[in-house]
């Protein structure tokens, strides 16, 4: 019951997130002077409306979204009423178009940065330098762990208790050279260590032999000369490559001394919300630029293979993992998935393809530095960019994102991605 009531609760704060989205566009068109018509949440048969001055407020059948009408968004439309013609959308100031087509998204933004200031103070927002690799780049110093014995060369049994002198084990590095788990490096050799990827790195390209490692314990900073040896590992940007021969010194990552989660008060809270929202809009532009390539991974996940859960997910994916965060008592979870997907959502709508907002911000863009550009030439304005013959490119970017859409809701309902096992 919980996890069903979980998923009617995210997907309706989707819903009206959705529809504050478009009530952005009617606020500012409204205050520029532009006529709205029509402001609906939901599609499809009208349950109810009711007029408000010139504007008809309703709810529909279908809760998918929602739409607001605004007269004359581009010179091609024809259901604009002879009085209407100066207040059409289109003959108003660039910078106020680009205003009023944004809002939707600055509506996404304010949104999430509102409701990740609350998580902050509330439940603790998530620490962006906890790792989640490896390999991972994180603005955390290297907190280590250091063991006594390390293995040279992988058992092949994976139950094989590491003896320094065994076959394919040696002394600890590390730990021989006076290293400690909690210790924080800070140089190994003569390089600078900001990161746990940075000191892997770094000690896999070092021949074999003494290399001195900068340390800090207790908050005294120390030196000692770890002897480092050669010994098999895989690459540390893929766990399914080959292994190598590389530099060891028996160090691993210290996760007990990055904090999963941080607790934040009122004031801490803003810049840390902030920080929190660069990094969601930093890695929602790498998930955008990965989604060519999790498409196959998307197709396998219909035909049996196991979900990576690295693949996108559709509002119908999200409700489920907020279903389960409600299921599992995690209400932190189920926030940072809307935080999520309202930053995701925005950044979306601005990109420069027709028929989401930002196609129509570059439009007009476009218009006005080809305007200035004809100006300066001493040449015609050219005048407003035909929609017309912009049609084929839309209907391509309407038909790829529907197959894309309905690729990752069929996967999402057939083989979901689950944190927990339920």
């Amino acid at each position: 019951m919980l996890y069903w009531l979980g998923v009617a609760a995210f997907a309706l704060t989707i819903l009206i997130s959705v529809s504050l989205h478009e009530f952005g566009h009617l606020l500012t068109a409204k205050f520029f002077g532009m006529k709205v018509t029509k402001y609906f949440v939901g599609f499809g048969p009208t349950i109810f409306s009711f007029q408000r001055g010139e504007t008809e407020y309703g709810l529909k059948g279908i809760p998918l979204g929602g739409f607001c009408k605004i007269v004359g968004m581009t010179p091609q439309d024809d259901d604009v009423a002879p009085e209407d013609q100066p207040r059409a959308m289109w003959r108003f100031p660039v910078w106020k178009r680009t205003i009023v087509m944004a809002a939707g998204s600055i509506t996404h933004f304010i949104l999430a940065l509102a409701a990740a200031w609350v998580v902050a103070f509330t439940l603790g927002l998530p620490n962006t330098a906890f790792p989640q690799t490896e390999a991972d780049k994180v603005p955390e110093k290297p907190y280590i762990t250091v063991s006594e014995c390390t293995w040279v060369s992988i058992p092949t049994d994976a139950n094989a208790v590491c003896t320094p002198g065994t076959d394919g084990a040696v002394a600890g590095p590390a730990y021989a050279a006076g290293l400690r788990s909690h210790d924080l490096v800070t140089k190994v050799g003569t390089t600078e260590i900001a990161n746990y990827g940075q000191l892997t790195s770094t000690i896999r390209s070092l021949p074999a032999g003494p290399t001195t490692f900068e340390y800090v314990r207790d908050g005294e900073t120390k030196t000692a000369t770890v002897n480092l040896v050669i010994g098999d590992r895989k690459p540390v940007t893929d766990d399914n490559g080959a292994l190598a021969k590389v530099a060891v010194a028996g160090l691993g990552w210290d996760l007990d001394s990055v904090p999963n989660m941080i607790k934040y008060n009122a004031a801490s809270a803003v810049p840390a919300t902030f920080e929190y929202g660069w990094f969601l809009v930093e890695n929602t532009f790498k998930a955008l630029g990965r989604i060519p390539q999790k498409v196959p991974a998307l197709w396998h996940s219909l035909t049996g293979s196991e979900r990576d859960p690295d693949t996108p997910i559709s509002v119908v994916g999200a409700s489920r993992l907020g279903g389960e965060a409600i299921e599992h008592g995690v209400p932190e979870l189920f926030l940072n998935i809307f935080i999520s997907l309202n930053v995701f959502i925005g950044i979306f709508n601005l990109l420069p393809l027709l028929p989401v907002d930002g196609g129509h911000i570059a439009i007009a863009w476009f218009e006005r530095a080809r305007s200035w550009l004809y100006g300066k030439l001493r040449r015609p304005d050219p005048g407003r960019v035909d929609y017309y013959k912009l049609m084929p490119i839309t209907y391509a970017v309407i038909l790829i994102g529907g197959a894309f859409t309905l690729l990752t809701i069929t996967a999402d309902i057939v083989n979901p991605i689950q944190i927990f096992n339920r």
